[in-house]
């Protein structure tokens, strides 16, 4: 998985939405302690970013990725300690490099846990959770992003399916089929969450260009077609617009949660 986004990570990091302060606020009334977090799969660290504004909550952020890359193009904070997790590292690896048994306060995953070993993952999540009060929380969002749901979600994602890697289908199908064997807190599913974010036109293509499946693409020899695809769709949603494509506008990824502690 890391290859995919290796190629493109500089951008990458420029071009992903960041999520928003109040869901974790939110998350944080969920858990008994508030010492340590974990960011598992963190890309370039929007969502550790997230948990050291609210620094007085949590004490210190650890955020791991397969990707060197994508960590050497990631967000530097004083309170967030970046780690390598290569493929190889074993489940006592990687409790112990994420702080030990009974360690973590809350752990989240932003919109990757679809390519994670996920049985070892949540192997893992059961031993670094502190019992009781640990929460682990899973999110993700896709191409589904308003007003532009029709050309984004529906011409362009059509389009992308012959590249898919079949792991990304969790999150196109909002981790409806994903398993998740904790014990609901809060909520099981948000299924219409909105991510705001303000995007000019630019911004969103670049979001496009970025991900995974186009990077398939054009390591599959189909670049050139794959481009002239968004091409055709971003000059759909730029006719849909309404300012200047160099304007801002508000855009809305409808995103989905998951949240639970994990069984006595």
């Amino acid at each position: 998985m890391a290859g995919l986004y290796e190629k493109p990570s500089e951008t990458y990091a420029k071009k992903r939405p960041r999520y928003p302060k109040e869901w974790f606020s939110m998350l944080t009334g969920l858990t008994a302690g508030h010492q340590r977090a974990w960011d598992a799969g963190c890309g370039s660290g929007q969502a550790a970013i997230s948990f050291v504004q609210m620094a007085e909550h949590y004490e210190s952020v650890v955020a791991t990725d397969v990707s060197e890359r994508q960590l050497r193009n990631a967000i530097a904070h004083p309170r967030v300690r970046y780690a390598h997790t290569p493929e190889h590292l074993s489940e006592e690896e990687l409790v112990a490099l994420v702080g030990g048994e009974g360690s973590l306060d809350l752990i989240v995953v932003a919109t990757s846990i679809h390519w994670f070993d996920i049985p070892l993952f949540y192997a893992v999540v059961n031993r670094a959770l502190k019992k009781p009060g640990g929460v682990l929380a899973v999110w993700g969002y896709n191409y589904e992003i308003h007003p532009f749901e029709d050309a984004l979600h529906g011409q362009l994602y059509a389009a992308l399916r012959p590249y898919q890697d079949p792991r990304t289908r969790l999150a196109m199908e909002r981790y409806r089929s994903l398993p998740f064997p904790f014990e609901p807190v809060g909520f099981r599913f948000l299924l219409n969450v909105d991510m705001e974010v303000e995007m000019t036109l630019e911004d969103l293509a670049g979001f496009v260009m970025t991900g995974s499946v186009v990077t398939t693409a054009r390591e599959k020899g189909a670049g050139a077609e794959m481009e002239a695809v968004v091409r055709d769709v971003m000059k759909r949603v730029e006719g849909e617009w309404g300012d200047a494509p160099t304007v801002p506008r508000k855009l809305a990824f409808k995103a989905f949660m998951l949240a639970g502690r994990p069984k006595c």
